[in-house]
C-alpha cells in the first residue's frame, strides 16, 4: 500500500463565491468541509483512483476528531496529539484565495510515539509519501528522520514540503522530490546547500521481520538496499552531480522507468528556458533520486536518472487549483508503486492535476476531465 504522512493536517473549509472583493461582504453559495492538508488530498485521489493507501500524521482535539470522522473510507491510523488540529479556510471565485490557520504545538513525546507508529507502518508500505508544512514542535529535520527509516525499511520515499523541511528532508536522499515552482526558487535563494548534521530523529527502533513485498507492487521490483547504498554512479551524469557517497535514488533502477515518449497530438510543453531544468537538476544533485517540477498551468518539469522530461495539459481548465500539485504526487506514488515508465507517469501526472483543478474540493479529481486529457498530454524528452 501507499503510506501517507501528513503531520499538520486539517479541517478544510471551502467557499464558493462569484466574486471575491477585498474588505467587501460575501454571500456563501456553496460550502464544504473536508479533511485537509497535502498528505490527506493526496490519500483522497489515491482512494478515487482504487489505489490501496493508508494516511497516518498527527490529529488532536475536536477538529481532528472531525477531520477523522470524514475520511470516508480511507484507512488511517493517527497519532493523537493534545493540541487542536488546524482549520484551513480556501474561497473560491473561479481562482482560489486561502487562509491557513497555524498548526498545534507538538511535544516531544508526542513526536516520539509518531515516529514509532510510523516505523511500524513501514513493514506493510510499498511507497511512502511525506508531505505539506509540520506543526510547531515537530524538528525541522523530522522529514529527514522520515526518509532515513525509510530507506533503512527499504521502501521509496516522495518529499513534498518546502523550506527547512525540505532542505533537511532532501539531504536524507529521498526517492522523488516533487517542488512547485516557488518551492524551487525558494531552495535556490536559500543557497542550495543541504543543512549541516544528521536527521534530529531517534534511535532507530529494531529492524522490522523480513516480509514480502506488498501485494500491489510488482514482486520482480526490488525494494532499495536496507544499508541505503546508491545505484550504479554511471547514471548520474549530470556534471553538477554530488559524489556518489553523498546521494541516493531507488534501487536496482527506477521504480518508475524511463521509456519511449509519443507525444500526442494537442498542445505543447512550454520551453524550460525559465531555469526550472537547471534548478531541477541542482536538486536531484543536491540529494533527490528524482525530481519532479511542478509550474501551474505550464505543466511539469522531471530530471531523473534516466532521463529529462516536460509534459503540459493540451487546454486551460478552470476552477480551483489547490490540490493540483497534491494530485500530481498522487499519480507519481502510484507510478511508483505499479513500476510506469516515466513519461506515462508525467502524462498521467499532468491530466490529474488538470481534473483536480476541475473539482471544486482539494483531495479529488473530476474523473471524465481525467479520462479525456490523459491520452492527449504531450510529453517531449529535454
Amino acid at each position: 500500500m501507499i503510506l501517507t504522512v501528513t503531520l499538520n493536517p486539517a479541517l478544510d473549509i471551502t467557499y464558493g463565491v462569484d466574486t471575491l472583493t477585498r474588505h467587501g461582504t460575501h454571500r456563501v453559495r456553496a460550502v464544504a468541509a473536508r479533511p485537509g492538508g497535502k498528505g490527506l488530498n493526496v490519500a483522497g485521489v489515491l482512494r478515487q483512483l482504487g489505489e490501496p493507501v493508508h494516511a497516518t500524521g498527527l490529529l488532536g482535539g475536536a477538529t481532528g476528531a472531525e477531520v477523522a470522522g470524514l475520511l470516508d473510507g480511507v484507512p488511517h491510523t493517527f497519532t493523537p496529539i493534545a493540541g487542536t488540529t488546524r482549520r484551513t479556510v480556501t474561497v473560491v471565485d473561479g481562482d482560489a484565495t486561502g487562509f491557513w490557520e497555524p498548526g498545534p504545538a507538538v511535544t516531544a513525546d508526542e513526536w516520539l510515539s509518531f515516529v514509532d507508529a510510523f516505523a511500524a507502518l513501514l513493514r506493510d508500505a510499498a511507497v511512502v509519501v511525506l508531505s505539506g508544512s509540520v506543526p510547531p514542535g515537530v524538528p525541522a529535520d523530522g522529514y529527514a528522520a522520515l526518509v532515513v527509516l525509510a530507506r533503512q525499511a527499504g521502501v521509496p520515499v516522495i518529499l513534498d514540503a518546502d523550506g527547512d523541511p525540505l532542505r533537511h528532508g532532501l539531504a536524507a536522499g529521498p526517492d522523488v522530490v516533487k517542488p512547485n515552482a516557488a518551492e524551487l526558487a525558494g531552495w535556490l535563494a536559500a543557497g542550495a546547500q543541504a543543512p549541516p548534521g544528521p536527521p534530529h530523529a531517534p534511535d532507530p527502533p529494531d529492524p522490522p521481520h523480513e516480509r514480502a513485498p506488498a501485494t500491489a507492487r510488482p514482486t520482480s521490483q526490488a525494494r532499495a538496499p536496507a544499508d541505503g547504498t546508491a545505484r550504479d554512479p554511471a547514471t548520474r551524469s549530470h556534471p553538477d552531480a554530488a559524489p556518489d557517497s553523498a546521494r541516493r535514488a531507488p534501487a536496482d533502477g527506477p521504480a518508475v522507468r524511463g521509456g519511449d515518449v509519443r507525444p500526442a497530438a494537442g498542445g505543447s510543453p512550454v520551453p524550460a528556458g525559465d531555469g526550472t531544468l537547471d534548478a531541477a537538476r541542482r536538486m536531484r544533485a543536491a540529494g533527490a533520486g528524482a525530481v519532479i517540477a511542478t509550474r501551474g498551468a505550464e505543466g511539469l518539469l522531471a530530471v531523473t536518472d534516466t532521463g529529462a522530461w516536460r509534459a503540459a495539459p493540451p487546454e486551460p481548465v478552470p476552477g480551483n487549483p489547490t490540490g493540483a500539485g497534491d494530485a500530481c504526487t498522487a499519480a507519481i506514488a502510484r507510478g511508483l508503486l505499479h513500476g510506469t515508465p516515466w513519461p506515462e507517469v508525467l502524462a498521467d501526472a499532468v491530466a490529474l492535476s488538470a481534473a483536480a483543478v476541475a473539482e471544486p474540493v482539494a483531495g479529488s479529481v473530476h474523473l471524465p476531465t481525467y479520462r479525456r486529457l490523459r491520452s492527449i498530454v504531450l510529453t517531449e524528452e529535454c
